[in-house]
């Protein structure tokens, strides 16, 4: 198991935090910020764009796999850094507005990129950051302080854009709001380039290297055999399947500020980009609360939480006229959303998965938790299309509540199974 204590200097986290979020913007964050913007400058529809999240969902199944146990071997600042650098190349090709059928061959390039060589090597560093005791309060960090970079690279992007609309937004031509927009793509594929650089030389792991109980084996029948006999194991590809999905239809919250609160193109982004903001303030709250308790039960109310927000989406009392409402409402679903994501890799610990093999659990676990990347933008981008309005938002909130409904279940058994693993 891991250290008791948290050895390693407090840089470690932040530097995680930075790359942990900016590996993303490109592939999905400027994606849930900038929706329409982003279909109208491709010239493409809701399911074209969830079509791209297929294919990237699809390499990423086969990269968790396999980069899970490579996690075990490889240095994280090596990994880590060379997938910020190639996903910062393919922003630049972004930027030349690539035909649909390049854009699916991108999102496939970034499948690897983000997953294969980053994902499981920043999981567990996280998790020896936090020692035995502070699990909560690590992965609380992570997801909080990625909150964070995001909603300022979303507030800096809208900053961006804004500065290169020169008169007011619903006078521009769709030229000249593309032309803003590749600004915004360039200068974010710019700034995650330099993270790349910083965490080369920067992101030196000594807990992880002077950590005996790690045994650097790649691919080993072994380590997946000892991974499957964890009732733990999947319990949490369930949880973090639902949960995932939820976080999925996050992306739609400036959409629908654009098609039912009836906000302009810039209204809307802003939206997006204050849910952000949220993120770091649930993250470090439900962090040190879950050290405090146990990170499954909050879990369970987080699930609780969005199940019942979406149910109030889905029967269509929000409208421009209940502004409040919708403010309440979108609150109410960030905190369900954001507690459950905190905090679902932080069960590690209190599922009783050894820390040699966190890297290949990553891995098994992700290939079914994180399939959302696959089908739920294919699954709310074709309501959203076939159904124009408020009711194509209505079917996909209704959808993610049977989503939630099945994760806070699931949650519940994880609770009730490390319940009684103690007694």
């Amino acid at each position: 198991m891991s250290s008791n204590k948290t050895t390693s200097p407090v840089y470690i986290i932040l530097l995680l935090i930075l790359a942990g979020e900016a590996v993303f913007i490109l592939p999905f964050v400027l994606q849930r910020i900038f929706r329409s913007t982003f279909l109208e400058s491709f010239s493409m529809d809701q399911t074209d764009l969830g079509s791209c999240f297929s294919i990237y969902g699809t390499v990423a199944l086969f990269s968790y796999l396999i980069g899970g146990p490579l996690a075990d071997k490889f240095k994280p600042h090596v990994l880590m850094s060379v997938a910020l650098m190639l996903t910062a190349f393919g922003g630049l090709y972004l930027a030349t507005y690539p035909s649909l059928g390049n854009l699916h061959i991108l999102y496939g390039f970034w499948g690897f990129t983000t997953i294969f060589l980053f994902w499981a090597a920043m999981i567990k560093a996280t998790r020896i950051w936090g020692g035995s005791q502070k699990q909560g309060i690590a992965f609380g960090f992570l997801d909080g302080g990625r909150g964070l970079v995001a909603a300022i690279f979303g507030s800096v992007g809208v900053l961006i854009f804004s500065f290169f609309i020169t008169k007011d937004i619903e006078l521009t031509s769709i030229t000249e709001r593309r032309e803003a927009f590749k600004h915004v793509i360039t200068y974010t594929s710019l700034a995650i380039m330099g993270i790349a650089i910083l965490v080369f030389f920067l992101l030196r792991f000594k807990t992880l290297e002077n950590n005996n109980s790690i045994k650097p084996k790649v691919f080993t029948l072994e380590n997946f055999k000892m991974v499957m006999k964890f009732k733990a194991v999947w319990l949490l590809m369930i949880i973090i399947l639902c949960a995932y999905y939820a976080y999925k239809m996050t992306d739609v919250f400036s959409l629908y500020a654009e098609d039912v609160m009836l906000y302009n193109k810039i209204e809307s982004a802003k939206i997006g980009t204050y849910l952000l903001y949220m993120r770091p303030v649930i993250g470090v709250v439900i962090g040190l609360l879950a050290d405090r308790t146990r990170a499954s039960l909050w879990i369970i109310i987080g699930f609780l939480l969005m199940t019942i927000t979406s149910l109030v989406f889905a029967s269509g009392i929000i409208s421009d006229s209940t502004t409040l409402l919708f403010a309440l409402s979108i609150g109410t679903m960030a905190l369900g959303v954001y507690s459950a994501r905190v905090l679902y890799f932080a069960t590690l610990e209190e599922g009783k998965i050894p820390l040699a093999i966190t890297g290949t659990a990553v891995g098994f676990i992700s290939v079914i938790g994180y399939t959302p990347d696959i089908f739920a933008g294919l699954l709310y981008g074709y309501f959203l299309d076939e159904y124009k309005g408020e009711t194509g938002h209505q079917i996909a909130f209704a959808i993610m509540a049977g989503f939630t409904f099945i994760g806070c279940i699931a949650s519940f058994l994880f609770y009730r199974l490390n319940t009684t693993s103690k007694t």
